[in-house]
Parts: C-alpha cells; structure tokens; sequence
C-alpha cells in the first residue's frame, strides 16, 4: 500500500469508530496511505485486529482497540491508549451507526431502539467528550451525518432521530469549540454501498429500500472526502454539514 500525497494528515493520529467494516475500513486504509496513525475502533475485535495487522504489514502505523460506541468508559479507554501509544490526538472519525430496527415505532423493539440511540447519538457524544480535552488547535472531528437528520422516514424513527441530534451536536461542538482552532463537522454521504444498504433493501420500507444498488456510492468515496475535510479546503464548511451528493464537492475531492 503506498503513500498518497496529503501533508493535511501525515504523522497524525486518528481514532476511526466503526472500522471493522463498510465506511470505517476504507477510512483507515485511506488514512494510513496518506500518511497517518490509525486507531480503530469497533464492537467486532477480529475484523479491527486484522485490518491493523494489514495496515502495519504494508508499513502503516495502526492499532485495534475492540469497545462499544455506546459505552463511554469504553471509549475513553480508546482515546486513553491513542494518546500513550501515539502521543497525540489530532483526528476523530465518528463513524459507528447501526440502521436497526427498521420497524414501524408501534411495532418497534424498545430494547434495540435504546441501542441504536446509544450507537448512533451517544456514540458519537462520547467521542467528542473522550476525545476534546486532548486535541489542540488544528484538530478535527468528523461525523457521519445522513439525509435522515433531515428528513423523516418510514421505519426509522430511530436513525432519523439520532442523525438529527448528532447534527445538532456537531454544531453545538464547533459553537464551542471553534475559539480555540478545532475544526468540526458532518458529512452527509448520500447512500453507500455497504452492508447497511443490504439490510435497508431486504426491509422494504421506505423509498431507500427501492434505490438500485447501481445508485450506490462506494466506500472509498466517503474515505477520501473525509481525508479532503481534514485539509483547509474544507474549511468554509466547519460546523456545517458536507453532503457528498452535492456535484461541486465531489469535484473538489476529486470524484468522478
């Protein structure tokens, strides 16, 4: 795996939730060919683990930290042993999300929305608590946000629901933390083709269930505009929303 040019983020540390797999995996090998630590971060232990054995093998720096996103003790653990291992912490990825229950709220499984509400709202709280205190100026938290924080779908009151608080999160992260040179903010990605996508077609709620997989962007797409957001080109859209499906940023990163 070779280096790719990107002085925004050589010799930097960045924690990556939600690495096992999908937008997480293709962050931290984005990441670490452009130069940076990687700590991953995932529920799952083997996929991390060997995704950092590869990640290293191809003379990367990466390190598998198994937790739940939903645990804040957990969490902190993570930025805890990035911080002793590393040194520093310059880059947050809140990627950690989970769709289910895809479900009618009449008819929804209490004890699996309160997880998805753990996962995908106080997920990424916890790592922007974890994670503040220890980041100077420059450093940079990124979230994945969706059209669900927006708009409300069928079946999922609980996505929709936590994509809206973590909008207002990442904006109530840069109201109070821009004053000291943090940069925060979303990124709204569109539909990727990802696992999450397998599971959204197979309800059949909803129009997203109906999108042609052709329609779907892949993962490598969000990895390297996230690495584009940690450049200061992204900096007239900190405390904002980024959307992937915009013509003019895809340019900007680079995408076809």
């Amino acid at each position: 795996m070779g280096k790719t040019s990107s002085s925004s983020v050589v010799g930097k540390t960045a924690v990556i939730t939600g690495a096992s797999r999908g937008i997480g995996r293709a962050t931290a090998l984005a990441f670490s060919a452009a130069g940076a630590r990687v700590v991953l971060t995932a529920r799952s232990a083997t996929p991390i683990r060997a995704l950092a054995d590869e990640i290293n093998a191809a003379g990367g720096q990466a390190e598998a930290m198994p937790s739940d996103a939903g645990r804040y003790r957990g969490v902190d653990f993570v930025i805890q042993h990035a911080l002793e291992r590393f040194g520093t912490l310059d880059i947050l990825i809140n990627n950690a999300g989970m769709i289910e229950p895809i479900a009618h709220m009449a008819d929804s499984d209490p004890d699996l929305w309160d997880k998805a509400i753990d996962t995908n709202l106080k997920g990424v709280y916890h790592g922007m608590r974890a994670a503040l205190p220890h980041m100077g100026r420059g450093g940079t938290i990124l979230t994945l946000s969706s059209g669900a924080a927006h708009t409300p779908l069928e079946g999922w009151s609980a996505y929709c629901a936590a994509k809206a608080g973590v909008a207002m999160l990442t904006r109530a992260a840069h109201l109070e933390e821009a004053g000291r040179g943090l940069r925060i903010m979303g990124l709204s990605p569109g539909t990727v083709a990802t696992e999450m996508q397998v599971k959204i077609r197979a309800s059949g709620i909803n129009p997203v269930s109906q999108i042609d997989p052709s329609a779907h962007i892949p993962p490598e797409w969000v990895a390297r505009t996230l690495l584009w957001m940690c450049g200061p080109d992204a900096d007239a859209f900190l405390g904002q929303e980024v959307s992937l499906r915009e013509a003019d940023i895809r340019a900007r990163v680079g995408l076809v």
